[in-house]
C-alpha cells in the first residue's frame, strides 16, 4: 500500500511542476508581447540637432518672445514679466522651439539671447523603454536653466532714445515664420513692451501726431516695415506709461489693427501690473 501512495505523490508533484512551468512560460510570452506592442505603437523618437536640441527636420512649433527694455521696468512689472516668461518656458510642448529676443536698437532689428527646442522633461516616458530621470536632468540643464538666464538678461534696461518695435517684429517674422515649413506650424509671438514706436519713419509720441491708423499708413514706415506674420498668435504684455502715452485704449486699438493688417491673430493685450 505505501508504494502506490508514493507513486501518486510523485505523479502529482510532476503535474504541479509542469503547470507552474507552463504558467511562467505564458507570463513571459505575454510580457514579451506587451513590450513588442508598446514598441510598435510608440512613435519613433526623432533625431536631434545637437546645436539647438530641435528635431533634425525642424521643430513641431515655434514660440518667440520679444522683450523691449528701451526703458526701465518698474519692480512690480519686472516680477510679473518674470512669472509670465517662467510659465511660458514650463508649458512649452516638447519639440517646440523657444526663442527669446530683445530689441537691437542700433541695428534696427532684434537680437536673440536664447534659441532652443524643448527636449521634453521626461513626463509620460515609460520606465521600460526610457529613462525619465535622465530626461528630466537633461531638460533642466540644457533648456530650463539657460532659458531662465536669458530671461534675466532680457530684462536689463537698454536705455535707448528710439524704439524700433516694428522693425524687430519684421525681423522675427522673416527669420522664424516665413519658411515654407514654418508657415504650416503653430506659431506664437509674445511681446513685452510699452509698444511706443519711435523712429525717424514714424513716431507714436504725442507730439508726433495722432494714433490713427490712417496717419501710420501715410508714413514711410507702413511699407518699410510691412510684415507677414503667417497667422502667428500674438500676445502683447503691455507696459503702460501714462506720462508718455496717456491714451492707452487708443494705443491698444492701433496695435490690434496692426497685428490683423500684418497677417497675425491677436490673442490678448494684457496690461502689466505696476505701471
Amino acid at each position: 500500500m505505501p508504494r502506490p501512495r508514493r507513486r501518486r505523490r510523485s505523479s502529482e508533484g510532476l503535474g504541479w511542476s509542469a503547470l507552474a512551468g507552463m504558467t511562467l512560460l505564458l507570463l513571459a510570452c505575454a510580457a514579451l508581447a506587451a513590450l513588442g506592442w508598446f514598441k510598435y505603437t510608440t512613435p519613433p523618437k526623432p533625431r536631434f540637432d545637437t546645436q539647438n536640441d530641435c528635431p533634425v527636420d525642424g521643430p513641431d512649433g515655434i514660440s518667440v518672445v520679444l522683450v523691449d527694455t528701451s526703458d526701465d521696468l518698474p519692480a512690480a512689472t519686472g516680477r510679473e514679466v518674470q512669472r509670465i516668461l517662467d510659465d511660458l518656458v514650463s508649458s512649452l510642448p516638447p519639440y517646440y522651439l523657444l526663442e527669446i529676443r530683445v530689441l537691437d536698437i542700433s541695428g534696427n532689428r532684434s537680437r536673440s539671447l536664447f534659441s532652443k527646442c524643448n527636449p521634453g522633461d521626461g513626463t509620460g516616458l515609460s520606465e521600460w523603454t526610457d529613462n525619465p530621470r535622465l530626461a528630466r536632468s537633461r531638460w533642466l540643464e540644457s533648456f530650463r536653466k539657460p532659458a531662465a538666464e536669458a530671461i534675466r538678461n532680457s530684462l536689463a534696461s537698454a536705455k535707448a532714445t528710439n524704439s524700433p518695435i516694428m522693425a524687430a517684429l519684421q525681423d522675427i517674422a522673416i527669420d522664424r515664420f516665413s519658411s515654407a515649413r514654418a508657415q504650416r506650424l503653430p506659431k506664437k509671438l509674445t511681446i513685452i513692451s510699452d509698444m511706443i514706436e519711435y523712429t525717424r519713419d514714424y513716431s507714436q509720441y504725442p507730439r508726433a501726431g495722432d494714433l490713427g491708423y490712417a496717419r501710420f499708413k501715410q508714413s514711410a514706415a507702413y511699407l518699410k516695415y510691412r510684415t507677414e506674420l503667417h497667422g502667428a498668435l500674438v500676445t502683447i504684455d503691455y507696459v503702460t506709461r501714462p506720462s508718455v502715452m496717456p491714451d492707452a485704449k487708443r494705443h491698444a486699438e492701433f496695435w490690434s489693427t496692426w497685428v490683423k493688417d500684418n497677417g497675425g491673430t491677436l490673442d490678448i493685450i494684457h496690461r502689466l501690473q505696476g505701471t
